[in-house]
């Protein structure tokens, strides 16, 4: 019972605090749990083919936030080669992706993963005697992110015009438009946000951001998404895992926001 004391401490996302979702639930864990933790995320990575999920970037070999931002960019730029081209990006942003992951679709999935189920019913057995617990997956806790990519390994673009890049919970749909015709595109947003629906994940539409990269001279009007009778905010620019994109994928916005933050940490005026 030790191994599964957990303090969980409210950090808050923003200041000032107006509601109960500005708050972020960490949890604090004994160092022999994270200890623990390591030896299973590792037994569970020994059993998960090599294959399992191509654009899925976390906790795979080789692999990083870098090679996800490459992979966008070179669909977006190769593409863009293309006669009567233009892209869409849609950056999702899940709300408390970690804290609705439901312990039953998460164990049905790891089961069809070749995770055995005493490993199964040992990750998700978290529940105290205080209070029982039907969603979620601690934050902070080494486990969780590994957990939240294999609930989400199935979510996959089913149009060949279409990619979804995943690491962890940041999410990127890229549309490949051709003549305009962005229906595949929107179809395949509407799948994704049926899945979510499916799998208990609740899409922040809000925050939710949309770019578009037309170097067209004859430019159309780009109406914006709708999703659960909201629409998606087109931005000029954003930041993807780290990184400034801009309307005409230029690194300009990028390299000053590193300059900058190079110069503070060196003093320089």
């Amino acid at each position: 019972m030790c191994l599964k004391t957990t303090t969980i401490i409210p950090v808050p996302k923003k200041s000032p605090v107006s509601y109960l979702n500005d708050y972020r639930p960490v949890a604090l864990t004994p160092i022999i749990m994270k200890c623990f933790e390591r030896l299973v995320m590792r037994q569970i990575k020994d059993l998960l083919p090599p294959s399992l999920d191509p654009i899925q970037f976390a906790y795979c070999p080789n692999r990083s936030t870098g090679n996800a931002i490459t992979t966008t960019l070179h669909l977006a730029l190769t593409h863009l080669d293309n006669k009567d081209s233009y892209i869409r990006m849609l950056f999702i942003d899940f709300s408390s992706a970690f804290n609705t992951m439901i312990p039953q679709h998460l164990t049905k999935k790891l089961s069809l993963l070749g995770i055995n189920t005493s490993l199964c019913n040992l990750i998700l057995d978290s529940t105290s005697s205080a209070t029982t617990l039907n969603t979620g997956a601690p934050q902070s806790c080494m486990l969780s992110p590994l957990l939240f990519t294999l609930l989400t390994h199935d979510c996959a673009a089913m149009h060949s015009s279409s990619h979804i890049i995943k690491f962890v919970d940041d999410t990127t749909v890229v549309g490949l438009i051709s003549k305009n015709d962005e229906s595949a595109y929107r179809v395949e947003v509407q799948r994704l946000t049926a899945w979510c629906k499916s799998n208990n994940l609740s899409l922040n539409v809000e925050k939710m951001k949309e770019r578009v990269v037309d170097f067209r001279r004859a430019q159309s009007d780009h109406s914006p998404l709708n999703i659960n009778g909201s629409n998606v905010e087109i931005v000029k620019s954003t930041k993807f895992l780290g990184v400034h994109l801009v309307e005409d994928l230029t690194w300009s916005l990028n390299t000053s926001s590193i300059t900058k933050k190079a110069q503070q940490r060196l003093y320089f005026q």
